[in-house]
């Protein structure tokens, strides 16, 4: 398929992020082109697939993470703020959308379950008593609740507290009003409904190519996997939505804004029981504290996950070292990724994070055994026989350029756009696909200047709290999260 008609935007990769973008555009601009391009052979089966990822649907209400402890011992409810205004964009979206039509029912991709964390000693409890504090007069909050009795903790979640030594000091935060997101589902749901208006979604077909015309037009080259038949689209704006594989296509592109960033994969295994004995004991999300070294994608959860209306528990990640880029990719990925002008910070990155290389190669020589002792640790009566391993996705953190350190290893997302706003691309992970919405109106804000202004009317529609904080208005915050509770079937 050789087209001269150039396409108005072409998504490559067919994940959470390419999905949202799509669905953005086919409600603001219903009359441009869109084709999304999918390597494997069929969407979300890389990190949307929802057993690549958590599916905690960050919302800042568990992981600690978010709001670690100062030199000072003092907390900052700012970023895990930040991080709950974004989850409320892209939850605002999906009631929309809903209400439209364009996705089904809501049970089908969200659904109902308690946000805790859970600590244990001195320290901790007294770090998650301040985390609370600060967290408990926010808007976004409201209905956290805090204890440090066991009893009180097992009523929330049995599994954590059943057979745990009396004198173990523990604590525990909760939110009742969490959700678990199935973001495969939800992925699917999306490029459905962007076919039913008239886009395009080619599975099997891998790009190969990326470059800018002269006349400004992209020329993208792909090559369809089942036959290996070659083909060329033209394309006014290219999003690259590849996951891992965003690194090495945003480089091909030759666009100067990619110049010094690099990645760092991690990988990952979770354990995962569906024996209905032990999954009717917990239902919630619960989250602790992080390793020393260990990245901020790798703290311990035991997570209900509804999945194609199953239940399940999972409990992990137990991170580890490949240089894949995707889980489906191949072991060149990393030093193929090595530029000239990105091999001096990834150098820096490397030096700066010896503790996180210590955890990963322990992570590496851990055993079943010493897993199941870490699930142990948050549920003391875990059996080996109740419990598999899985092999999680892939994450490639972004390293880049620091003008003091040479390079800094960075935990989150990176929007990266061309000058001229043909291109953009998202390198990075967690929190991702939780705040899909923000990223990609970011995304077309950035490369489509001109056309905002007419679209904002559109956008209030879908998502009222456009261009404003929930955080700083509390009856808009507590109407928002009504509103979108209602549609969605979810506690408020």
């Amino acid at each position: 398929m050789n087209s001269e008609t150039p396409v108005d935007v072409v998504l490559i990769g067919g994940g959470i992020m390419s999905a949202t973008l799509g669905a953005l555009i086919k409600q603001l601009q219903p009359d441009w082109t869109i084709r999304a391009y999918e390597r494997l052979g069929e969407v979300a089966q890389e990190s949307s697939n929802p057993w690549n990822n958590a599916g905690t649907g960050h919302a800042a209400l568990c992981e600690l993470n978010y709001m670690p402890a100062a030199a000072d011992g003092s907390v900052d409810a700012s970023k895990a703020v930040q991080i709950n205004e974004q989850f409320q964009i892209s939850r605002q979206l999906w009631a929309h959308l809903v209400e439209a039509g364009a996705l089904p029912e809501p049970q089908n991709f969200i659904n109902v379950a308690p946000h805790m964390t859970f600590v244990r000693g001195k320290a901790n409890i007294e770090y998650l008593q301040k985390r609370f504090d600060a967290l408990k007069d926010q808007p976004l909050f409201q209905g956290m609740e805090f204890s440090t009795d066991s009893e009180k903790i097992g009523e929330w979640t049995p599994l954590i507290t059943k057979k745990r030594n009396p004198k173990q000091k523990i604590a525990a935060t909760r939110i009742e009003a969490g959700t678990d997101v199935d973001f495969g589902a939800l992925t699917r749901y999306l490029f459905d409904d962007l076919v039913k208006r008239g886009g395009e979604v080619h599975v099997n077909h891998q790009v190969t190519g990326l470059k800018r015309q002269k006349d400004g037009l992209w020329r993208v080259k792909l090559n369809h996997l089942v036959g290996h038949t070659p083909s060329v689209v033209k394309a006014r704006f290219v999003f690259v939505g590849a996951g891992g594989g965003a690194l090495a296509l945003l480089q091909q592109s030759g666009i100067p804004e990619i110049r010094g960033f690099g990645g760092f994969p991690i990988s990952g295994q979770f354990f995962r029981t569906t024996n209905p004995k032990v999954v009717a004991q917990h239902q919630a999300k619960v989250y602790g504290k992080a390793a020393v070294g260990a990245p901020p994608m790798s703290v311990p959860h035991l997570d209900t996950r509804v999945v194609n209306g199953e239940a399940s528990l999972l409990f992990g990640p137990y991170a580890g070292f490949t240089p894949k880029f995707l889980k489906t990719s191949t072991w060149l990925d990393l030093p193929f990724s090595i530029r000239w002008h990105n091999i001096g910070p990834m150098i820096a990155v490397g030096w700066q994070n010896f503790d996180l290389v210590k955890y990963l190669v322990g992570e590496l020589m851990a055993g079943r055994t010493k897993k199941l002792k870490a699930l142990q640790e948050f549920m003391p009566t875990a059996k080996m026989e109740d419990w598999e391993l899985i092999t999680a996705g892939q994450r490639v953190q972004v390293m880049k350029k620091d003008a003091k350190r040479g390079g800094v290893l960075q935990f989150g997302t990176e929007v990266i756009t061309g000058a001229d706003g043909t291109i953009a691309g998202l390198l990075g992970a967690s929190p991702g696909a939780s705040t899909a919405a923000p990223i990609m109106l970011d995304v077309l804000a950035r490369c489509f200047p001109a056309q905002m202004k007419g679209w904002e009317p559109k956008i209030r529609e879908m998502i009222p709290s456009y261009g404003t904080k929930l955080s700083e208005d509390p009856a808009a915050a507590a109407a928002s999260l009504a509103a979108t509770a209602r549609v969605l079937n979810i506690p408020a």
